[in-house]
């Protein structure tokens, strides 16, 4: 193994590890569910308790009403995206139904495209809705190795009928890195909408919602931009009416997204840009939080974060290989994001040693032990970790958890 100053000098992104105090004393290899919480974040958020109780209702004033755009202005960046085109949502379910409650289904345009490889709660809300909208939703099942999504079928699936395709930039089960690119081409030409969920890309793939041509896209501060929970977005393209041929104004809202939210009037008048969807009284602590982590995900630079996670996830896969360990993950770095996979003998129970040792880790029935390192994480970790899980197989100690099955998270 290489000295923790060699290492340095030769990973410069590990120059952020002492933000991180988590780091300190466990192996944290679980971004891809809850990144490490910066350092800062406790400050921003003393700084809520401090104004909330010296300010009280000035507070509104003072800071905290724009917060939500103010926010959503720090996540643009790495989206590719300008000021006042982000914003803070409370969850990625309630963006999809926003931009739902926006779209009229009517003239023949009455279908939703999505995959079964989307993330259930995105498809609930997205069916549920439709079912209420007079829309249908068209789901295109996953490919042979239930890792990724045929795009070729995809596309056929989209047609004249389609108002929206709603579907993963980097499907949760497997990190497969769909072409949204391709995608939305597709889409346009077929004069459909697209919007995507990069929960999964945005802090460890560069995303550009220009280059990528997405009409809408949600996603959230909590795995790779270190955030916590409760910070969501969602992004809207400013041409996004010329491209729906009408007014899109969300019929889910609230006084936060009226253009004269203190008048108290008694119609709804939408505001313009990222205000217009926004809604009821924001969670302000979860504002706060969500400040520092994309900051230090920025500072780090996006080319940077993304060719690391290419070089220590292809590392993951040959260590698994060594081993003859099925591997969750695509081959291919253009196609992987930042999880890889892999499936070992008792692997719950394996799992569970590995959380108890502090490498943490977590595990989904039928794709085994997922390890998502981040920018903050050496290589020796790595190699760390899958040296446990040869260890806890060999001497056994994976047997104190058998039958402990617990709620997996």
């Amino acid at each position: 193994m290489t000295t923790p100053a060699v290492e340095k000098a030769m990973d410069d992104l590990l120059r952020f590890r002492p933000e991180f105090p988590i780091l300190a004393s466990s192996t944290y290899l679980v971004s891809n569910s809850l990144g490490a919480m910066p350092r800062a974040t406790g400050d921003r958020l003393a700084e809520y308790a401090e104004v909330w109780a010296t300010r009280g209702v000035r507070a509104w004033a003072d800071a905290w009403w724009e917060l939500p755009v103010r926010v959503g202005d720090e996540i643009a960046p790495l989206i590719g995206a300008a000021a006042n085109e982000v914003a803070m949502v409370a969850n990625v379910s309630l963006a999809h139904v926003a931009v739902l409650s926006a779209l009229d289904f009517a003239g023949g345009r009455d279908t939703i495209v999505m995959t079964a490889l989307d993330f259930p709660s995105v498809r609930y809300a997205v069916e549920g809705m439709a079912a209420r909208l007079g829309a249908r939703v068209v789901v295109v099942p996953a490919a042979e190795d239930g890792m990724s999504v045929d795009e070729d079928a995809l596309c056929a699936a989209i047609d004249a009928r389609t108002r929206l395709v709603a579907v993963s930039h980097v499907l949760f089960r497997s990190a497969y890195v769909m072409d949204a690119a391709r995608i939305a081409r597709h889409a346009h030409d077929a004069g459909a909408l697209v919007m995507l969920d990069a929960y999964h890309s945005v802090g460890v793939l560069a995303v550009d919602v220009r280059a990528l041509g997405c009409d809408f896209l949600t996603g959230g501060v909590l795995k790779w931009l270190c955030g916590g929970p409760g910070g969501c977005f969602l992004y809207v393209a400013p041409d996004v009416e010329a491209r729906a041929g009408r007014a899109v104004r969300p019929a889910l809202t609230g006084w936060q997204a009226h253009a004269r939210p203190f008048a108290f009037e008694d119609t709804m008048d939408h505001a313009a840009g990222a205000w217009r969807w926004l809604s009821g009284t924001p969670s302000v602590p979860a504002l706060y939080a969500a400040l520092e982590g994309p900051r230090l995900v920025r500072a780090a630079g996006m080319p940077a974060v993304r060719a690391k996670s290419e070089r220590q996830t292809a590392r993951l896969v040959a260590l698994a290989d060594a081993r003859g360990y099925p591997v969750r993950a695509p081959r291919d770095p253009a196609r992987r994001g930042g999880t890889v996979a892999f499936d070992v003998p008792h692997g719950y129970e394996v799992a569970q040693e590995l959380l108890a040792r502090d490498i943490v880790i977590d595990y989904r029935p039928g794709a085994g032990i997922r390890v998502a390192p981040h920018f903050y994480t050496t290589d020796d970790e790595l190699e760390a970790a899958v040296a446990a899980i040869d260890e806890i197989l060999a001497a056994g100690a994976w047997e104190r958890h058998a039958g402990r099955r617990a709620v997996v998270t």
